[in-house]
């Protein structure tokens, strides 16, 4: 093989990684802001599980002990 051909092959080479990798990026970027909404979502949706329901645990006066006691 000639030294042209090899550094056809080799910069075809380099395009398609070049290509390959600015796909992964915008994969991850798109990944990275649907993680960052979920993130914000489940946020908000925790302080509206707090704020509505009330704390079910009762305090140490109201706990009955086991009847095994």
């Amino acid at each position: 093989m000639d030294k042209e051909k090899r550094i056809e092959q080799l910069e075809m080479k380099v395009a398609f990684h070049e290509d390959n990798i600015e796909t992964l990026n915008e994969e991850i970027f798109q990944q990275q802001r649907k993680l960052q909404l979920i993130s914000e979502q489940l946020a908000v949706l925790a302080i509206k599980l707090k704020d509505a329901q009330p704390n079910q645990l009762a305090s140490e006066k109201e706990e009955m002990a086991p009847p095994h006691y």
